[in-house]
């Protein structure tokens, strides 16, 4: 608790991060996991993986959205994402967190700001990704992800679950009936044991059950994850029942296990990365660490692994 307490103190003083940036260190382990401050330094990277074979998804990180004239700045800047990608031809789509786009100040604001940027990408034969965020907001993102779907295709628009949260079988169900794109991923947020399984083992199960339901609705989903059991028991199911490596995704964060990126990406599996930039990484870095504090060994751990 002191750890995390610590963490999210930290993360609250911005002004700190050039001082930090100051240290080797620091420095190297923010670069690591985070591609730049700026688009074309997004894009800069999007290339490398491209040519590595890997696919990507932008993340604009900007987690300080106060007022609805800053959400607007966040509409400005994906759609200028969307077109920068048609410009230069990279293969990338991009990511969107609806607490970015006002979802805590108004919903019905989140879903204006989002429709704009699924109708842009639609018009560009692009696709939006609308990621989880803590539980608090999840029946919220949901009901602003069937709103936009019910308007927009199956390759316009989908959805992120996650695999702790005890309710997301359920979810992933109801969804599967729209039909819907879902990314699952196991989820790092700090919560409740009554909402989030508090066992990895747990967690494990849920996510290998939520996997082998996705791989069998016959519909293109991504396989969020950097844990090689997750990833052998998804290769071993979709062996098993015939289901070809153009059916799926694996999906992994920017920096993370590059190793097994560009492994799964040899062995032709389609692999794409999420790439997150912006101003706003210093909180964004701090607060994924102080959400759950056994990050910052997962992180130090992955630096040794390629």
């Amino acid at each position: 608790m002191v750890t995390r307490n610590a963490l999210l103190y930290l993360s609250r003083r911005e002004g700190l991060k050039d001082f930090a940036t100051r240290f080797r260190f620091f420095k190297k382990m923010t670069t690591r996991f985070v591609a730049g401050e700026d688009i074309e330094e997004a894009i800069a990277a999007i290339r490398e993986l491209n040519a590595k074979g890997c696919t990507a998804s932008f993340d604009h990180l900007n987690e300080s959205v106060a007022n609805a004239s800053e959400t607007e700045e966040e509409v400005r800047e994906y759609l200028q994402i969307l077109s920068r990608i048609d410009e230069t031809g990279i293969s990338s789509n991009v990511s969107i967190k609806l607490t970015q786009f006002g979802l805590e100040i108004d919903k019905e604001l989140a879903y204006k700001n989002a429709r704009r940027i699924v109708e842009d990408a639609a018009r560009r034969g692009n696709f939006v990704r609308i990621d989880m965020e803590a539980s608090n907001v999840t029946q919220a993102t949901l009901d602003v992800f069937k709103r936009l779907r019910s308007e927009f295709g199956l390759n316009d628009v989908g959805i992120v679950l996650q695999s702790y949260l005890r309710r997301t079988f359920d979810d992933v169900q109801d969804i599967l009936k729209i039909p819907a794109r879902i990314r699952i991923c196991k989820g790092a947020y700090n919560e409740s044991p009554e909402v989030a399984f508090p066992d990895k083992k747990d967690v494990d199960e849920n996510y290998v059950r939520v996997m082998k339901a996705l791989l069998s609705s016959g519909i293109y989903h991504g396989i969020a994850t950097h844990d090689p059991k997750m990833i052998d028991a998804t290769i071993d199911y979709a062996k098993r029942e015939g289901i070809g490596k153009e059916a799926f995704e694996f999906q992994m964060l920017y920096g993370v296990r590059r190793d097994l990126q560009m492994q799964l990406a040899r062995d032709g599996y389609n692999m794409r990365v999420y790439v997150p930039y912006g101003k706003h990484w210093y909180p964004y870095f701090m607060r994924r660490l102080a959400e759950r504090p056994a990050n910052i060994w997962f992180i130090l751990k992955n630096m040794f692994k390629g």
